[in-house]
Protein backbone atom coordinates (compact mmCIF):
# COMPACT_ATOMS: atom_id res chain seq x y z
CA UNK A 1 0.00 0.00 0.00
CA UNK A 2 3.00 2.31 -0.01
CA UNK A 3 3.14 3.48 -3.61
CA UNK A 4 -0.50 4.54 -3.69
CA UNK A 5 0.17 7.19 -1.03
CA UNK A 6 3.02 8.65 -3.06
CA UNK A 7 0.94 8.72 -6.23
CA UNK A 8 -1.92 10.43 -4.37
CA UNK A 9 0.52 13.00 -2.93
CA UNK A 10 1.90 13.69 -6.41
CA UNK A 11 -1.63 14.12 -7.73
CA UNK A 12 -2.42 16.56 -4.91
CA UNK A 13 0.71 18.56 -5.70
CA UNK A 14 -0.13 18.75 -9.39
CA UNK A 15 -3.68 19.93 -8.64
CA UNK A 16 -2.28 22.65 -6.36
CA UNK A 17 0.23 23.67 -9.02
CA UNK A 18 -2.48 23.93 -11.69
CA UNK A 19 -4.73 26.06 -9.51
CA UNK A 20 -1.82 28.37 -8.72
CA UNK A 21 -0.91 28.73 -12.39
CA UNK A 22 -4.46 29.52 -13.50
CA UNK A 23 -5.09 32.04 -10.72
CA UNK A 24 -1.76 33.72 -11.43
CA UNK A 25 -2.50 33.94 -15.16
CA UNK A 26 -6.01 35.29 -14.60
CA UNK A 27 -4.70 37.82 -12.08
CA UNK A 28 -2.04 38.91 -14.57
CA UNK A 29 -4.63 39.40 -17.30
CA UNK A 30 -6.55 41.94 -15.18
CA UNK A 31 -3.90 44.62 -15.78
CA UNK A 32 -1.26 43.10 -18.05
CA UNK A 33 2.14 44.70 -18.24
CA UNK A 34 2.68 43.23 -21.70
CA UNK A 35 0.74 41.25 -24.26
CA UNK A 36 0.09 37.63 -23.49
CA UNK A 37 -1.71 34.95 -25.45
CA UNK A 38 -3.85 33.19 -22.84
CA UNK A 39 -5.00 30.23 -24.94
CA UNK A 40 -1.60 28.55 -25.44
CA UNK A 41 -0.66 29.25 -21.82
CA UNK A 42 -3.82 27.65 -20.48
CA UNK A 43 -3.40 24.62 -22.75
CA UNK A 44 0.20 24.34 -21.55
CA UNK A 45 -0.92 24.49 -17.90
CA UNK A 46 -3.54 21.82 -18.56
CA UNK A 47 -1.04 19.48 -20.20
CA UNK A 48 1.60 20.04 -17.51
CA UNK A 49 -0.58 20.14 -14.42
CA UNK A 50 -4.12 18.89 -14.37
CA UNK A 51 -4.00 16.16 -17.04
CA UNK A 52 -1.25 14.20 -15.25
CA UNK A 53 -2.96 14.91 -11.92
CA UNK A 54 -6.19 13.33 -13.17
CA UNK A 55 -4.31 10.32 -14.49
CA UNK A 56 -2.51 9.90 -11.17
CA UNK A 57 -5.77 10.26 -9.23
CA UNK A 58 -7.36 7.57 -11.41
CA UNK A 59 -4.35 5.31 -10.98
CA UNK A 60 -4.50 5.74 -7.21
CA UNK A 61 -8.19 4.92 -7.19
CA UNK A 62 -7.73 1.79 -9.28
CA UNK A 63 -4.80 0.58 -7.18
CA UNK A 64 -6.51 1.00 -3.82
CA UNK A 65 -10.24 0.58 -4.50
CA UNK A 66 -10.21 -3.03 -3.34
CA UNK A 67 -9.29 -2.24 0.25
CA UNK A 68 -9.81 1.52 0.66
CA UNK A 69 -7.55 3.85 2.58
CA UNK A 70 -8.29 6.83 4.81
CA UNK A 71 -5.07 8.78 4.04
CA UNK A 72 -5.39 8.26 0.29
CA UNK A 73 -9.09 9.10 0.42
CA UNK A 74 -8.37 12.30 2.34
CA UNK A 75 -5.70 13.33 -0.17
CA UNK A 76 -8.07 12.77 -3.07
CA UNK A 77 -10.89 14.66 -1.34
CA UNK A 78 -8.46 17.51 -0.65
CA UNK A 79 -7.36 17.46 -4.29
CA UNK A 80 -10.93 17.78 -5.52
CA UNK A 81 -11.81 20.51 -3.04
CA UNK A 82 -8.67 22.50 -3.88
CA UNK A 83 -9.41 22.20 -7.59
CA UNK A 84 -13.04 23.25 -7.09
CA UNK A 85 -12.27 26.23 -4.84
CA UNK A 86 -9.40 27.36 -7.07
CA UNK A 87 -11.51 27.26 -10.21
CA UNK A 88 -14.33 29.03 -8.37
CA UNK A 89 -11.96 31.87 -7.49
CA UNK A 90 -10.70 31.94 -11.10
CA UNK A 91 -14.32 32.18 -12.24
CA UNK A 92 -14.76 35.27 -10.05
CA UNK A 93 -11.64 36.82 -11.61
CA UNK A 94 -13.09 36.54 -15.14
CA UNK A 95 -15.28 39.60 -14.61
CA UNK A 96 -12.19 41.75 -14.03
CA UNK A 97 -10.11 40.49 -16.96
CA UNK A 98 -9.47 42.86 -19.86
CA UNK A 99 -11.89 42.23 -22.75
CA UNK A 100 -9.08 41.54 -25.25
CA UNK A 101 -8.07 38.43 -23.30
CA UNK A 102 -11.53 36.90 -22.95
CA UNK A 103 -11.22 34.04 -25.42
CA UNK A 104 -13.20 30.82 -25.21
CA UNK A 105 -10.42 28.96 -23.42
CA UNK A 106 -10.33 31.54 -20.63
CA UNK A 107 -14.10 31.35 -20.23
CA UNK A 108 -14.49 27.56 -20.35
CA UNK A 109 -11.55 26.46 -18.18
CA UNK A 110 -12.97 27.18 -14.68
CA UNK A 111 -16.39 25.55 -15.19
CA UNK A 112 -14.82 22.57 -16.94
CA UNK A 113 -12.44 21.81 -14.10
CA UNK A 114 -15.07 22.51 -11.45
CA UNK A 115 -16.95 19.66 -13.10
CA UNK A 116 -13.86 17.45 -13.11
CA UNK A 117 -13.29 18.08 -9.40
CA UNK A 118 -16.61 16.43 -8.49
CA UNK A 119 -15.59 12.87 -9.58
CA UNK A 120 -12.23 13.30 -7.84
CA UNK A 121 -14.07 14.10 -4.59
CA UNK A 122 -16.41 11.14 -5.11
CA UNK A 123 -13.48 8.78 -5.71
CA UNK A 124 -11.86 10.09 -2.52
CA UNK A 125 -15.04 9.44 -0.54
CA UNK A 126 -15.18 5.90 -1.91
CA UNK A 127 -11.57 5.29 -0.89
CA UNK A 128 -12.11 6.86 2.54
CA UNK A 129 -14.07 3.81 3.62
CA UNK A 130 -11.85 1.01 4.85
CA UNK A 131 -12.94 -2.41 3.74
CA UNK A 132 -11.96 -5.40 5.77
CA UNK A 133 -10.25 -8.21 3.94
CA UNK A 134 -12.19 -11.44 4.08
CA UNK A 135 -10.04 -14.26 5.34
CA UNK A 136 -9.40 -17.06 2.89
CA UNK A 137 -11.04 -20.30 3.80
CA UNK A 138 -8.93 -23.35 3.47
CA UNK A 139 -10.97 -26.44 2.84
CA UNK A 140 -8.11 -28.86 2.50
Amino acid sequence: MGIEKYIAAASLGLFIMFVGEIITLYDFMIQPLRDVEPEPKILQFISIGVAPACVLAGTTFIMSKRYGSKPIGLMMIASGVILFVGMLSAQFLINSIDQTFLVSTVLITPPLFMGISIPVIIFGVILFRNKKQKPKKEYL
